[in-house]
């Protein structure tokens, strides 16, 4: 939903600390002058002009959850460099059908929309590695409650948010990690997402030395609760920027 949340006057929707405000998630991984972003939800935009953006190599997609795809249209201006060839935009099947179904006035052959995105999909499964620019991004399977998503691992650094857990084959393939952002909903249980308790036990469990919860709700506060956290687990922001070797 973002936070603050619509209609809600709780005191993290109204908190004076930036760190309280959040847009839907999304990150760029940046490199010599190369940029992959991963989802491009309904803030895309605004995060986008935040961040300078003016040029991105490819997009990958966890899923197709409104949060995670509603600003691919606002993809076409960086998707107009890319002429004649097309931006490359990388999802498993299940959400490639329904990015083809929600955008079908960009992906349709016969559309004849002027000005669609300059986009293509790729379709990616199970632990597919994909190379851009010399950086290999690994598919890193999750499970959201009963449904498949996927993280995604790129040098010494691991994104995993909208999990609800791990599945035992994908273990492997988030070890010796530097970096690992994973989901960190509410203290709550939740069906589909791992809670702040659950986020601290896949923490303990792949041991990454270091950690960044996501995706975290109105319930909570930025200060108070990374304050019970270990030095090594901290909530982010939006702006936040991580070095990272790739």
């Amino acid at each position: 939903m973002g936070v603050p949340t619509l209609g809600c006057t709780c005191a993290v929707c109204t908190s004076p600390d930036a760190r309280n405000r959040r847009l839907r998630p999304s990150i760029a991984i940046e490199w010599q002058n190369r940029r992959v972003v991963v989802d491009t939800g309904p803030d895309f935009r605004e995060q986008a002009l935040r961040e300078g953006i003016q040029r991105v190599d490819a997009v990958f997609y966890t899923h197709a959850h409104a949060d995670h795809i509603l600003g691919l249209d606002d993809l076409r201006p960086l998707s107009y460099p890319h002429r004649p060839g097309h931006l490359p935009l990388y999802a498993d099947a299940e959400t490639a059908a329904i990015l083809e179904r929600v955008f079908e006035y960009t992906f349709s052959p016969e559309s004849q929309y002027p000005t669609r995105a300059r986009v293509k999909l790729h379709t990616i499964a199970g632990h597919d590695t994909t190379e851009v620019n010399g950086v290999t991004f690994q598919r890193v399977p999750l499970q959201h409650g009963p449904t498949e998503v996927s993280g995604f691992r790129f040098g010494s650094a691991a994104y995993l948010t909208d999990m609800k857990s791990i599945p035992e084959s994908s273990l492997p393939l988030l070890e010796n990690l530097d970096v690992m952002i994973l989901d960190g909903l509410r203290p709550q249980a939740h069906p589909s997402h791992a809670n702040l308790e659950e986020a601290l036990r896949w923490v303990e469990v792949l041991k990454p030395r270091r950690a960044w919860l996501t995706h975290m709700s109105h319930e909570v506060d930025h200060e108070t609760t990374e304050a019970a956290f270990p030095p090594n687990v901290r909530l982010s922001y939006d702006g936040l920027r991580i070095p990272i070797e790739i």
